[in-house]
């Protein structure tokens, strides 16, 4: 399961109303980056036949099956700080990460 906090979802949100996007965010993990994976997130207009569908009040998360193993248990959140703000991967799969928080290694 993946979850999706509040807060995230509400940016989510508002950027698909910025972007004028109907559908969904995909989710997803992608080989590369700094740490050797790299997450994927993008709109996306319909799942496929083999995502999960995640729904999150009105936001849907679609994630493909190869995915969903290194994300499953994985907490999507947006932070606000001083020096940066931005959407944050928790995720308990990833057993190192890169500085930037974008990649990582299972």
């Amino acid at each position: 399961m993946v979850t999706v906090t509040p807060k995230a979802v509400g940016k989510i949100r508002e950027a698909f109303e910025r972007e004028g996007v109907n559908g969904g965010l995909r989710l997803g993990v992608l080989g590369g980056g700094c740490s050797g994976l790299s997450y994927q997130f993008k709109f996306d207009v319909k799942p496929r036949p083999t995502d999960q569908v995640l729904n999150f009040d009105d936001v849907k998360v679609f994630i493909d099956p190869k995915s969903l193993v290194f994300l499953d248990g994985m907490t999507l959140d947006w932070k606000d700080s001083l020096i940066q703000s931005g959407f944050v991967f928790e995720n308990p799969n990833a057993k190192k990460s890169c500085g930037c928080g974008t990649s990582f290694s299972a």
